[in-house]
Protein backbone atom coordinates (compact mmCIF):
# COMPACT_ATOMS: atom_id res chain seq x y z
CA UNK A 1 0.00 0.00 0.00
CA UNK A 2 1.36 3.41 -1.01
CA UNK A 3 0.10 6.78 0.12
CA UNK A 4 -1.84 8.73 -2.49
CA UNK A 5 -1.05 12.38 -3.17
CA UNK A 6 -4.17 13.36 -1.25
CA UNK A 7 -3.11 11.23 1.74
CA UNK A 8 0.38 12.70 1.70
CA UNK A 9 -1.19 16.14 1.91
CA UNK A 10 -3.80 15.14 4.51
CA UNK A 11 -1.25 13.55 6.82
CA UNK A 12 1.62 15.93 6.02
CA UNK A 13 1.99 17.14 9.61
CA UNK A 14 2.44 13.57 10.78
CA UNK A 15 4.84 12.78 7.96
CA UNK A 16 6.95 15.81 8.87
CA UNK A 17 7.52 14.37 12.33
CA UNK A 18 10.87 12.58 12.33
CA UNK A 19 9.54 9.94 14.73
CA UNK A 20 6.50 9.21 12.55
CA UNK A 21 7.16 9.87 8.87
CA UNK A 22 5.64 7.85 6.05
CA UNK A 23 6.35 4.56 7.80
CA UNK A 24 4.52 5.64 10.93
CA UNK A 25 1.57 6.91 8.94
CA UNK A 26 1.36 3.60 7.14
CA UNK A 27 1.21 1.87 10.53
CA UNK A 28 -1.70 4.10 11.49
CA UNK A 29 -3.55 3.37 8.25
CA UNK A 30 -3.11 -0.37 8.80
CA UNK A 31 -4.13 -0.28 12.48
CA UNK A 32 -7.38 -1.37 14.11
CA UNK A 33 -8.52 0.43 17.27
CA UNK A 34 -11.76 -0.29 19.12
CA UNK A 35 -13.41 2.39 21.29
CA UNK A 36 -15.83 1.08 23.89
CA UNK A 37 -18.23 3.88 24.79
CA UNK A 38 -19.24 6.71 22.44
CA UNK A 39 -19.57 9.20 25.27
CA UNK A 40 -17.43 11.89 26.84
CA UNK A 41 -14.13 10.02 26.48
CA UNK A 42 -14.92 8.07 23.35
CA UNK A 43 -16.09 11.18 21.47
CA UNK A 44 -12.78 13.11 21.35
CA UNK A 45 -10.81 9.87 21.07
CA UNK A 46 -12.84 8.84 18.01
CA UNK A 47 -12.44 12.20 16.31
CA UNK A 48 -8.68 12.36 16.83
CA UNK A 49 -8.11 8.75 15.79
CA UNK A 50 -10.19 9.28 12.66
CA UNK A 51 -8.35 12.50 11.85
CA UNK A 52 -5.02 10.74 12.40
CA UNK A 53 -5.86 8.09 9.83
CA UNK A 54 -6.34 4.97 11.93
CA UNK A 55 -7.47 2.63 9.17
CA UNK A 56 -10.21 0.76 11.02
CA UNK A 57 -11.96 2.15 14.08
CA UNK A 58 -14.59 0.25 16.01
CA UNK A 59 -17.14 2.03 18.18
CA UNK A 60 -19.35 0.17 20.66
CA UNK A 61 -22.29 1.67 22.55
CA UNK A 62 -25.94 0.70 22.91
CA UNK A 63 -27.25 4.14 23.90
CA UNK A 64 -29.02 6.83 21.91
CA UNK A 65 -27.95 10.47 22.09
CA UNK A 66 -29.60 12.39 24.91
CA UNK A 67 -29.67 16.16 25.37
CA UNK A 68 -27.67 15.81 28.60
CA UNK A 69 -24.82 14.22 26.60
CA UNK A 70 -24.22 17.31 24.48
CA UNK A 71 -22.42 19.23 27.25
CA UNK A 72 -19.36 16.99 26.85
CA UNK A 73 -19.85 14.34 24.13
CA UNK A 74 -18.67 16.54 21.28
CA UNK A 75 -19.07 13.98 18.50
CA UNK A 76 -22.86 14.25 18.86
CA UNK A 77 -24.86 17.30 17.72
CA UNK A 78 -28.30 18.60 18.67
CA UNK A 79 -29.75 17.04 15.51
CA UNK A 80 -28.58 13.62 16.76
CA UNK A 81 -30.83 13.51 19.83
CA UNK A 82 -32.54 10.08 19.93
CA UNK A 83 -30.15 8.77 17.25
CA UNK A 84 -27.97 5.74 17.96
CA UNK A 85 -24.66 6.96 19.39
CA UNK A 86 -22.60 4.65 17.22
CA UNK A 87 -24.30 5.85 14.04
CA UNK A 88 -23.94 9.47 15.11
CA UNK A 89 -20.25 8.89 15.83
CA UNK A 90 -19.68 7.06 12.55
CA UNK A 91 -21.17 9.95 10.58
CA UNK A 92 -18.78 12.52 12.11
CA UNK A 93 -15.74 10.24 11.82
CA UNK A 94 -16.37 9.68 8.12
CA UNK A 95 -17.01 13.38 7.59
CA UNK A 96 -13.63 14.29 9.05
CA UNK A 97 -11.84 11.47 7.22
CA UNK A 98 -13.40 9.27 4.50
CA UNK A 99 -10.23 7.10 4.57
CA UNK A 100 -11.41 5.52 7.80
CA UNK A 101 -13.46 2.34 7.97
CA UNK A 102 -15.83 2.55 10.94
CA UNK A 103 -17.22 -0.65 12.44
CA UNK A 104 -20.20 -0.15 14.76
CA UNK A 105 -21.42 -2.33 17.61
CA UNK A 106 -24.86 -1.13 18.69
CA UNK A 107 -25.01 -3.50 21.63
CA UNK A 108 -24.10 -3.91 25.26
CA UNK A 109 -20.69 -5.51 25.84
CA UNK A 110 -21.23 -8.19 28.42
CA UNK A 111 -19.37 -11.22 29.72
CA UNK A 112 -20.97 -13.44 27.08
CA UNK A 113 -19.91 -11.38 24.04
CA UNK A 114 -17.02 -9.07 24.84
CA UNK A 115 -14.19 -11.49 24.08
CA UNK A 116 -15.57 -12.23 20.63
CA UNK A 117 -16.04 -8.53 19.89
CA UNK A 118 -12.58 -7.35 21.03
CA UNK A 119 -10.70 -10.24 19.43
CA UNK A 120 -8.58 -9.11 16.47
CA UNK A 121 -8.28 -5.44 17.45
CA UNK A 122 -4.78 -4.00 17.97
CA UNK A 123 -5.67 -1.61 20.78
CA UNK A 124 -8.76 -0.76 22.81
CA UNK A 125 -9.87 2.48 24.44
CA UNK A 126 -12.11 2.13 27.49
CA UNK A 127 -14.47 5.10 27.43
CA UNK A 128 -17.11 3.57 29.68
CA UNK A 129 -18.42 5.07 32.90
CA UNK A 130 -19.19 2.13 35.17
CA UNK A 131 -16.85 0.16 37.37
CA UNK A 132 -18.46 -3.07 36.19
CA UNK A 133 -17.61 -2.26 32.56
CA UNK A 134 -14.07 -1.21 33.40
CA UNK A 135 -13.27 -4.42 35.25
CA UNK A 136 -14.93 -6.46 32.50
CA UNK A 137 -12.87 -4.71 29.80
CA UNK A 138 -9.68 -5.16 31.80
CA UNK A 139 -10.26 -8.85 32.38
CA UNK A 140 -11.28 -9.49 28.77
CA UNK A 141 -8.25 -7.64 27.40
CA UNK A 142 -5.90 -9.50 29.73
CA UNK A 143 -7.39 -12.86 28.74
CA UNK A 144 -7.21 -11.94 25.04
CA UNK A 145 -3.77 -10.27 25.39
CA UNK A 146 -4.89 -6.95 23.88
CA UNK A 147 -3.36 -3.63 25.06
CA UNK A 148 -5.82 -0.96 26.15
CA UNK A 149 -6.23 2.49 27.68
CA UNK A 150 -8.28 2.96 30.84
CA UNK A 151 -9.90 6.32 31.51
CA UNK A 152 -12.30 7.77 34.07
CA UNK A 153 -13.67 11.23 34.91
CA UNK A 154 -15.77 12.80 37.66
CA UNK A 155 -16.41 16.42 38.64
CA UNK A 156 -13.10 18.19 37.79
CA UNK A 157 -10.87 15.11 37.91
CA UNK A 158 -9.59 12.57 35.42
CA UNK A 159 -7.35 9.51 35.50
CA UNK A 160 -5.86 7.17 32.94
CA UNK A 161 -3.40 4.33 32.56
CA UNK A 162 -2.35 2.10 29.69
CA UNK A 163 -2.18 -1.65 30.12
CA UNK A 164 -0.12 -4.11 28.13
CA UNK A 165 -1.08 -7.63 29.24
CA UNK A 166 1.77 -9.90 30.37
CA UNK A 167 4.12 -6.93 30.67
CA UNK A 168 2.50 -4.19 32.74
CA UNK A 169 0.25 -3.91 35.76
CA UNK A 170 -3.43 -4.18 34.85
CA UNK A 171 -6.41 -2.21 36.14
CA UNK A 172 -7.22 -4.97 38.62
CA UNK A 173 -3.63 -4.91 39.93
CA UNK A 174 -4.30 -1.36 41.11
CA UNK A 175 -7.97 -1.37 42.09
CA UNK A 176 -8.51 -5.12 42.80
CA UNK A 177 -12.33 -5.14 42.62
CA UNK A 178 -15.30 -2.81 42.02
CA UNK A 179 -16.39 -0.69 45.00
CA UNK A 180 -19.76 -1.37 46.65
CA UNK A 181 -22.77 0.35 45.13
CA UNK A 182 -23.37 3.96 46.25
CA UNK A 183 -19.86 4.39 47.69
CA UNK A 184 -18.65 6.49 44.74
CA UNK A 185 -21.07 9.14 43.38
CA UNK A 186 -22.03 8.98 39.72
CA UNK A 187 -21.72 11.76 37.15
CA UNK A 188 -25.48 12.33 37.29
CA UNK A 189 -25.17 12.77 41.06
CA UNK A 190 -21.93 14.75 41.28
CA UNK A 191 -21.60 16.31 37.82
CA UNK A 192 -18.63 16.60 35.49
CA UNK A 193 -16.98 19.55 33.77
CA UNK A 194 -17.42 18.93 30.05
CA UNK A 195 -13.91 19.91 29.02
CA UNK A 196 -12.48 17.26 31.37
CA UNK A 197 -13.81 14.59 29.02
CA UNK A 198 -11.98 16.24 26.13
CA UNK A 199 -8.73 16.41 28.08
CA UNK A 200 -8.76 12.76 29.05
CA UNK A 201 -10.18 11.36 25.83
CA UNK A 202 -7.45 13.16 23.92
CA UNK A 203 -4.78 11.63 26.17
CA UNK A 204 -6.27 8.21 25.49
CA UNK A 205 -6.15 8.87 21.75
CA UNK A 206 -2.50 9.89 22.07
CA UNK A 207 -1.74 6.65 23.91
CA UNK A 208 -3.31 4.67 21.06
CA UNK A 209 -1.30 6.57 18.45
CA UNK A 210 1.91 6.09 20.44
CA UNK A 211 1.26 2.36 20.73
CA UNK A 212 0.54 1.92 17.03
CA UNK A 213 3.54 3.92 15.82
CA UNK A 214 5.93 2.74 18.55
CA UNK A 215 6.77 6.36 19.37
CA UNK A 216 7.37 7.43 22.96
CA UNK A 217 6.57 5.65 26.20
CA UNK A 218 2.97 4.66 26.96
CA UNK A 219 1.56 4.98 30.46
CA UNK A 220 2.53 1.45 31.46
CA UNK A 221 2.69 0.85 35.23
CA UNK A 222 1.60 4.45 35.78
CA UNK A 223 -1.67 6.06 36.79
CA UNK A 224 -1.86 9.62 35.49
CA UNK A 225 -4.43 11.81 37.23
CA UNK A 226 -5.26 15.47 37.08
CA UNK A 227 -7.35 18.08 38.89
CA UNK A 228 -8.57 20.69 36.42
CA UNK A 229 -9.35 23.17 39.19
CA UNK A 230 -5.65 23.62 39.86
CA UNK A 231 -4.49 22.11 36.54
CA UNK A 232 -2.12 19.86 38.44
CA UNK A 233 -1.12 16.48 37.07
CA UNK A 234 0.10 13.60 39.22
CA UNK A 235 1.75 10.36 38.18
CA UNK A 236 1.79 7.32 40.47
CA UNK A 237 3.94 4.30 39.63
CA UNK A 238 2.69 0.75 40.11
CA UNK A 239 4.05 -2.76 39.75
CA UNK A 240 2.25 -5.91 38.74
CA UNK A 241 0.35 -7.30 41.71
CA UNK A 242 1.66 -10.80 42.37
CA UNK A 243 -1.77 -11.68 43.77
CA UNK A 244 -3.81 -10.12 40.95
CA UNK A 245 -6.88 -12.18 40.25
CA UNK A 246 -6.54 -12.00 36.47
CA UNK A 247 -2.93 -11.36 35.42
CA UNK A 248 -0.78 -13.05 38.08
CA UNK A 249 0.75 -16.51 37.79
CA UNK A 250 -1.91 -17.78 40.18
CA UNK A 251 -4.85 -15.97 38.57
CA UNK A 252 -8.26 -17.25 39.60
CA UNK A 253 -10.23 -15.34 36.97
CA UNK A 254 -10.30 -17.50 33.87
CA UNK A 255 -13.88 -16.79 32.84
CA UNK A 256 -15.70 -13.47 32.70
CA UNK A 257 -18.71 -12.45 34.73
CA UNK A 258 -20.91 -9.37 34.82
CA UNK A 259 -20.71 -7.21 37.94
CA UNK A 260 -23.48 -4.92 39.16
CA UNK A 261 -23.60 -1.80 36.99
CA UNK A 262 -23.13 1.52 38.80
CA UNK A 263 -22.75 4.44 36.42
CA UNK A 264 -23.96 7.83 35.16
CA UNK A 265 -26.41 7.00 32.39
CA UNK A 266 -26.22 3.24 32.22
CA UNK A 267 -24.38 1.97 30.32
CA UNK A 268 -23.29 4.98 28.27
CA UNK A 269 -19.83 6.45 28.09
CA UNK A 270 -18.59 9.08 30.55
Amino acid sequence: MNLSEEQIERYSRHILLQDVGVEGQMKLLNAKVLIIGAGGLGAPAAMYLAAAGIGTIGIADKDKVDITNLQRQIIHFTKDINVSKVESAKEKMNLINPDVKVVTYNEFLMANNIREIIRGWDFIIDGTDSFASKFLINDACVLENIPFSHGGILRFDGQTMTIKPKESACYRCVFIKPPPADVVPTCSQAGVLGAIAGMLGTIQAAEALKFVTGVGTPLYNKLLSFDAKTMRFREVNFKKNKKCGVCSENAVITELKDEEQVACDLPAGN
